[in-house]
């Protein structure tokens, strides 16, 4: 099997597994209890709290834990337009979000925010005087993602930042769901005031999530209840998620550390056999995007039937995002970046882990080349 399909989830560490079960057996008490069970779970998840601040260079009061990636972006968004709508009603976002943010915002403009939606250029990049100009006295929030989940671009975070200190009543989100482990970011040095990030995308488990809020920024709750994690997030903590995002980020962290240039070169030699394939278009730039993602789309063949054939062979890519790879809609993302409506109905996406090796890719160019050749037979057939 050939898994390149790790921008829609990642396989598991076994010692991320490990931790999971040690903790579900060992600390299974609710955390809120006030017996000897409970204060130990509690404890636990604290010391999860700390080693997720140490990784991320923030304080431990600065980090809540979600259910996950969607959750965090909801949180961040609706719960800055809450806190601050008597301050202004101007959000201003991208075109080319995850639909998570971008729903988000469109449920808020339905509530009488207005949004404003940055083009980005033929790389997948805003351009920064594009968000200047967008700043009005209504803005109270900046949401921008670190990297783009369906052609890897990676926005100019830091550059966002800078130009936000001069306006200190916007917030800065930012979703770092797919950039986590892959591309560095200094939440603190970049000014982000909010960061989205997902355990199951760095080979922790699903359901759990991490919502970085620097110090001193407040913002309305969406789930209310018992009071967990600071009134900020009500419900019983998910104690073995919590852990195992623990340990998976330690683990990828370590792994960036140790094999970032070793993905790069999987990824390139990628886009090298891509790019020289008749009938084949790629839509990232290698030089402006996250080393581990790749879009193309092959001329005369839709997205859906390249991943169902390539399946059949073993091997896991998928169309666009895979929150949105059952629609029927064309993907925003590669509309906005200028991508033609035929080009965008066959987009595939490859999205690779630190464990995905040269063989691979080798052995994914020549099945693909195979595929390819059968496919254009088949629908010259049926034509």
């Amino acid at each position: 099997m050939i898994y390149f399909d790790n921008s829609a989830t990642t396989k598991p560490y076994p010692e991320v597994l490990d931790a999971f079960v040690k903790a579900s057996e060992n600390f299974f008490a609710n955390p809120s209890s006030l017996h000897r069970l409970g204060a130990r779970a509690e404890k636990l998840i604290s010391q999860a709290r700390l080693q997720i601040a140490g990784i991320l260079g923030v304080k431990p009061g600065e980090i809540f834990f979600t259910s996950g990636g969607t959750e965090g972006n909801n949180t961040a968004i609706k719960g800055t337009a809450l806190q601050y709508r008597s301050r202004g009603r101007h959000i201003i976002t991208t075109s080319i979000e995850h639909a998570s943010v971008y729903e988000s915002c469109r449920q808020l403009e339905e509530s009488g925010f207005n949004v404003t939606y940055l083009p980005v250029d033929h790389t997948g990049r805003i351009n920064i005087n594009d968000l200047k100009a967008a700043i009005t006295a209504e803005t109270i929030l900046v949401s921008v993602m670190h990297v783009n989940n369906e052609a890897g671009a990676i926005q100019p975070v830091e550059e966002i930042g800078e130009l936000l200190k001069a306006y200190p009543k916007i917030l800065f989100h930012v979703d770092d769901v797919q950039g986590c482990g892959k591309v560095p970011l200094d939440l603190h040095q970049a000014g982000v005031d909010l960061c989205t990030i997902s355990a199951h995308k760095f080979h922790g488990l699903k359901g759990t999530g991490i919502l970085f809020k620097r110090e001193n920024v407040k913002i309305s709750p969406l789930l209310t209840g018992g009071h967990q994690e600071g009134l900020m997030r009500s419900g019983t903590e998910n104690t073995g998620g919590i852990v195992a995002a623990a340990k998976a980020l330690r683990l990828i962290h370590q792994k960036y550390t140790q094999e970032a240039g070793a993905l790069a070169v999987v990824r390139n030699q990628l886009f090298e056999k891509l790019s020289a394939l008749a009938d084949v278009s790629v839509h990232t730039d290698p030089g402006l995007s996250a080393p581990h993602i790749l879009n193309f789309s092959v001329r005369g063949i839709r997205g859906e039937v390249l991943v169902h054939a390539l399946e059949q062979e073993d091997i896991y890519i998928s169309t666009t995002s895979a929150c949105s790879s059952k629609t029927k809609e064309l993907s925003r993302t590669l509309l906005a970046m200028g991508v033609t409506e035929a080009e965008a109905e066959g987009a595939v996406r490859i999205s690779l882990s630190y464990e995905n090796t040269l063989e691979e890719a080798e052995q994914f160019i020549r099945i693909l080349e195979r595929t390819i050749q059968k496919l254009q037979q088949v629908l010259g057939r049926n034509t």
